[in-house]
């Protein structure tokens, strides 16, 4: 049986049958990616090691380092010779998660007591930057592998630009707090910058060191933009939905941070004076983190945010498909398409 991350490219499949085949493929992908992630964040290791360990381990659901992986093979490049820097973005995510959550106040992420809870705020900003760094390492490793160094330094722009993205985003939603005048175009503006940056350039970073022509990476970047819209606002959906709990952050983080996300501001445009006074007290703080919860909980539901949002989400999603039609007909793009469709059932 082949490497999970050399096997061969096929054409798009037809039957159901072949699409689990994909899926089955993604699976080994996401094993082989946990059992490398454990390798090299081993137990045997002193601090800042172990606390980068306590944030990555287990691993969730690997959505960046995938994306790296079949955008590389997508582009006719090796995944395997790729996987070091793969590793690298899934630590710099994990990394942002870090700051975001020193930055929220947040006590708990993914079920369990937050880095900066546990350890403290000092050792969770060194634990951080550590992660960062480890980025550079990956791409550093993978001319070991065999990338031509000319690819790796084009990577290297993609991920500065990626990273200054990334805290331009994070400035701009700390100003919209509490504003009651940001648009759902602000909100949009911020999601590019500060999700959708990560998962383009985690797209765009495969494609560059797999050795895609421009328009190729120029494709795979619209894809991930796209995406990474989308899968914020599923991100926002999360504590308003009757069906899922969320598994990332907790459920009154934003609430508690007085942040406008997308299903507030649908249901301010279309709410009754009750319900926009509701929201405009949220965000000016004057109701306390449960209550708001339980109130924008019945708002947005109300006003049929919560459904207008989902269909913004889906258009977004429809715009990623489109993109990935630039690419040739193999299982890899498929794979990309499958991860699509699964955004709307996944969190952070």
């Amino acid at each position: 049986m082949p490497h999970p991350l050399q096997s061969a490219a096929l054409r798009q499949p037809e039957t159901p049958d072949q699409r689990a085949g994909y899926r089955r493929t993604l699976s080994a992908y996401r094993d082989e990616l946990r059992a490398e992630v454990e390798r090299r964040w081993g137990a045997e290791q002193q601090e800042p090691e172990t606390i980068c360990r306590h944030a990555l381990l287990p691993a969730g659901k690997l959505v960046r380092p995938l994306l790296c992986l079949e955008s590389t093979a997508a582009v006719g490049g090796t995944a395997a010779q790729v996987l070091p820097a793969a590793l690298g973005i899934e630590a710099g995510h994990v990394a942002s998660l870090i700051h975001d959550d020193i930055i929220d106040g947040d006590d708990t992420r993914r079920g369990r007591p937050a880095v900066q809870h546990r350890f403290g705020i000092d050792r969770a900003i060194l634990a951080g930057d550590r992660m960062i760094f480890s980025m550079f390492q990956g791409l550093a490793e993978c001319q070991d592998r065999g990338v031509p160094t000319e690819r790796i330094v084009q990577a290297l722009r993609v991920f500065a630009d990626m990273g200054a993205d990334l805290c331009r985003g994070a400035t701009v939603e700390l100003a919209l707090g509490g504003d009651p005048s940001c648009t759902v175009e602000d909100y949009l503006a911020m999601t590019r910058l500060k999700t959708a940056a990560g998962i383009r350039g985690a797209c765009q970073i495969g494609a560059v060191l797999g050795g895609g022509t421009p328009e190729e990476v120029h494709a795979l970047g619209v894809y991930g933009d796209e995406l990474g819209t989308a899968f914020q606002i599923q991100d926002d959906l999360l504590p308003y939905d009757h069906d899922r709990s969320p598994t990332g952050k907790p459920a009154i983080s934003d609430l508690r941070n007085r942040r406008p996300t997308l299903p507030i501001l649908l249901a301010h445009r279309t709410a009754s004076p009750g319900d926009r006074d509701t929201i405009e007290q949220m965000l000016a703080g004057r109701l306390d983190t449960h209550t708001a919860h339980r109130r924008i909980h019945e708002v947005v539901h109300r006003t049929g945010a919560m459904a207008a949002a989902h269909r913004i989400a889906q258009r977004h999603l429809h715009r990623a498909r489109a993109a990935l039609t630039a690419l040739p007909a193999t299982g890899s793009r498929t794979r990309l398409t499958l991860l699509a469709d699964d955004v709307l059932g996944s969190g952070r």
